[in-house]
């Protein structure tokens, strides 16, 4: 089908089949179509319908609330079934040459081990290399569970052969329940990607705060990769705050412990516990790094006091947790162009 789209400052064209989301053609076309959690649950990637026929993966999306007509759809479940010619609200670009535009991959799970009681960690091969930006996602589907979820990659690779994710168990959700109920190892998955604009490049040349909850490390720990593989923290300043409930529903902190011993003096790492005191032990487990009591954007608010002078914020997390970070950040006047997150919960 032919796909013509109308956009604040342009038009523009790309054919699709009858059975791929709107979103994902476009977006492997290199249009630079508006979306956030490429899942349906945020509204971002609505579009009006012109003309022609669309089939709705997910009518009960919880992003079609913000849905104001009839003739209004979500370009992430949305497929064509004629051709169409639809209508965005805002500016649409072509993706800048040497993009890492998304594609589709097919994976497969190689390894898979549990980091606490209801956080997995696993390792997909995928069928061929992926590019990507340290702290991009992919939006992932099981073959045994229908819908794409936002997973972030932990790694950083160019030419990356495998993608490394960390997932937290949601009850009742149905990739949990798949994930923690079975011995996935070998599995295939439908993979598309990378996604995400909260990125970090070498030549950004600011001091870098991570701020992040739960399985939201992930990014960071790719943007860690990419900062420590190329000297960053030997020059720039660089504070991590990683928030869980207790020390035991921490993971990476050997990996954490290798980034400090990497990345000399100028990098900082938090652990922010929100609901029990700092073990007497924690500083003599892991001496190179910190801990402190409290939620962790309120843990980095006090840290960062008076500290956010050629800053860039990176965040990640449960929504109420990314809110808060915003708003701290925002009330100690760090500017909105320098804070970055995706969302995709």
């Amino acid at each position: 089908m032919k796909i013509h789209l109308n956009a604040r400052n342009r038009a523009h064209h790309f054919d699709a089949n009858a059975d791929e989301k709107l979103l994902y053609v476009g977006l492997s076309n290199a249009v630079d179509l508006p979306y956030e959690c490429g899942s349906g649950t945020c509204g971002t990637c609505k579009a009006r319908l012109l003309d022609g026929e669309i089939e709705d993966g997910w009518p009960e999306a919880p992003g079609r609330k913000f849905l104001k007509g009839p003739d209004e759809f979500l370009l992430c479940q949305c497929a064509a079934k004629t051709d169409l010619t639809v209508e965005v609200s805002s500016f649409v670009h072509t993706m800048e040459a040497g993009a890492s535009v998304p594609q589709r991959f097919r994976g497969r799970v190689t390894e898979t081990r549990k980091l606490t009681q209801d956080v997995l960690f696993l390792v997909v091969q995928i069928d061929r290399p992926m590019d990507f930006d340290a702290g991009q996602f992919v939006m992932v589907q099981a073959d045994a569970v229908p819908g794409y979820r936002g997973w972030s990659m932990v790694n950083y690779a160019r030419k990356a052969d495998r993608l490394e994710f960390v997932v937290k168990k949601k009850p009742g959700g149905g990739i949990s329940e798949w994930l923690f109920g079975n011995a996935i190892e070998g599995e295939n998955l439908d993979i598309f990607g990378p996604l995400g604009r909260a990125t970090f490049f070498p030549a950004l040349a600011k001091n870098v705060l991570c701020i992040a909850g739960g399985s939201g490390i992930a990014g960071m720990m790719s943007i860690l990769s990419r900062a420590a593989h190329d000297g960053y923290f030997t020059q720039y300043r660089g504070d991590v705050f990683f928030g869980v409930r207790t020390l035991n529903d921490a993971f990476f902190l050997d990996e954490f412990t290798d980034f400090a011993q990497r990345s000399g003096q100028k990098l900082s790492l938090t652990i922010a516990l929100s609901d029990e005191p700092v073990p007497e032990d924690a500083a003599a487990r892991y001496p190179r790094l910190k801990f402190d009591q409290g939620f962790v954007h309120d843990v980095a608010g006090r840290h960062m006091a008076g500290r956010y002078q050629n800053v860039r914020a990176y965040l990640a997390g449960p929504p109420p947790a990314v809110d808060a970070s915003i708003r701290m950040l925002l009330q100690a006047k760090l500017s909105t162009d320098n804070i970055r997150y995706d969302k995709f919960s």
